[in-house]
C-alpha cells in the first residue's frame, strides 16, 4: 500500500472512531445483525464497540474455548475482542491489533466500560501495529480472528505468513472478509475510495485459498455466506462496505454526505472533491453484490 493509501485508510477509520456512531442506533445494530450477530451478543458489549463495520461474525465460527489466546486483526472499537474475551474467560486472553490510534483509544475506553454490569474487562489488551507485522511471539496464539480487514492489507501473502508465524501448531484462523467473485470494473478497481471502503483491495476467493495454502495452512475453506452487502445502507450516511459516515471525514474519508446513501444527484461534489461524491456515484452505478461477497475463511496451522 502506498503511503497515501495507508494514510487514507487510517484517516477514514480514525474519523469513524471519533464519530457518534454506536450500536445504540438502529441502523448500526441492523448492520451487525445482518452479518450474523445475535441480539444477546450485541447487548453484552459496550454500544460504542459496534460502529457498523462488520461483514460477518468471526467469533461465531472460531470455536473459542476457555483459557485460549485469541487475536483480532484490525480490532476497531473492540466488538469481536470483547465477544472473544467472554468465550475464553478469565484464564484466557483476547488481544486486539489495529493501526489506527483513534480506534485503539475507543477500544480501550470501551474495555474500561465493560459489559452490561459495568465491570471492566481485564482479559483484553490492545496493540498499535499493522497486521503484517504483529507484535507477538512465534507460536503464541491459539486462534486468529478478523472482520473485514484483510482486504485492506497491501501485502496479503505477508499477512498470511505472519498469521502462520504467531499461531501455535494446531492453531486456527477464523476470519470474515470481503472477497471477489469476479473482476471489478476499472471504475471501482482504480478508485481510492473503493479501496478504503473494503472493495477495491479485496482478492478473488480462489486467491484467498491459494494464499493461505502457500503460507503453510491446511484445511483451508473460503465460504460465501451470501449476505447482502447492501445491508450497509441501513446506517444513515453509510457510503460503502465497512465505511459509515463520520461527518466530515477529511481528505481520506469515505463518508457520504448526510443527505443519504448512494444518491449522487443529491451530493455536492464541491463539498469533497476527492471521494464523497465520486464513491456515491460508483455505488449507485454498480451492485457490489455482483462482484464481491462476504466470506467466512477457515484454516488450520499443521
Amino acid at each position: 500500500m502506498t503511503t497515501t493509501l495507508q494514510d487514507s485508510v487510517r484517516e477514514n477509520y480514525g474519523a469513524v472512531a471519533a464519530s457518534a456512531l454506536t450500536g445504540a442506533e438502529a441502523g448500526v445494530r441492523a448492520v451487525a445483525e445482518a452479518f450474523g450477530y445475535s441480539a444477546e451478543e450485541l447487548d453484552s458489549i459496550p454500544a460504542g464497540a459496534n460502529m457498523g463495520l462488520s461483514c460477518g461474525n468471526p467469533t461465531a465460527t472460531a470455536n473459542l474455548r476457555p483459557g485460549e489466546t485469541v487475536v483480532d486483526l484490525g480490532c476497531g472499537g473492540g466488538l469481536d475482542v470483547f465477544l472473544a474475551a467472554r468465550k475464553v474467560g478469565p484464564t484466557g486472553k483476547a488481544i486486539g491489533i489495529d493501526m489506527t490510534p483513534a480506534m485503539l483509544e475507543r477500544a480501550r475506553v470501551n474495555a474500561a466500560m465493560g459489559g452490561p454490569n459495568g465491570t471492566p474487562l481485564t482479559n483484553v489488551e490492545f496493540h498499535h501495529a499493522t497486521i503484517d507485522a504483529l507484535p507477538l511471539e512465534d507460536a503464541s496464539v491459539d486462534c486468529i480472528i478478523s472482520n473485514c480487514v484483510i482486504n485492506l492489507a497491501p501485502d496479503k501473502p505477508a499477512v498470511f505468513r505472519e498469521i502462520a508465524r504467531v499461531l501455535k501448531p494446531g492453531g486456527r484462523l477464523a476470519v470474515s472478509d470481503i472477497a471477489l467473485k469476479k473482476p471489478l470494473p476499472e471504475a471501482i478497481k482504480d478508485d481510492v475510495g473503493a479501496y478504503v471502503g473494503c472493495i477495491a483491495g479485496a482478492i478473488p476467493i480462489e486467491q484467498f485459498q491459494t494464499g493461505l495454502a502457500d503460507a503453510g495452512f491446511s484445511e483451508v475453506k473460503v465460504v460465501d455466506d451470501r449476505s447482502d452487502l447492501n445491508a450497509y445502507a441501513s446506517v444513515d450516511g453509510q457510503g460503502a462496505c465497512c465505511s459509515p459516515s463520520a461527518g466530515d471525514a477529511g481528505a481520506g474519508g469515505l463518508a457520504i454526505l448526510d443527505e443519504g446513501c448512494c444518491s449522487p444527484a443529491e451530493q455536492d461534489a464541491s463539498a469533497d472533491p476527492t471521494l464523497h461524491a465520486r464513491l456515491a456515484k460508483l455505488l449507485a452505478e454498480h451492485d457490489i453484490n455482483d462482484y464481491a461477497a462476504s466470506v467466512k475463511v477457515y484454516a488450520v496451522k499443521p
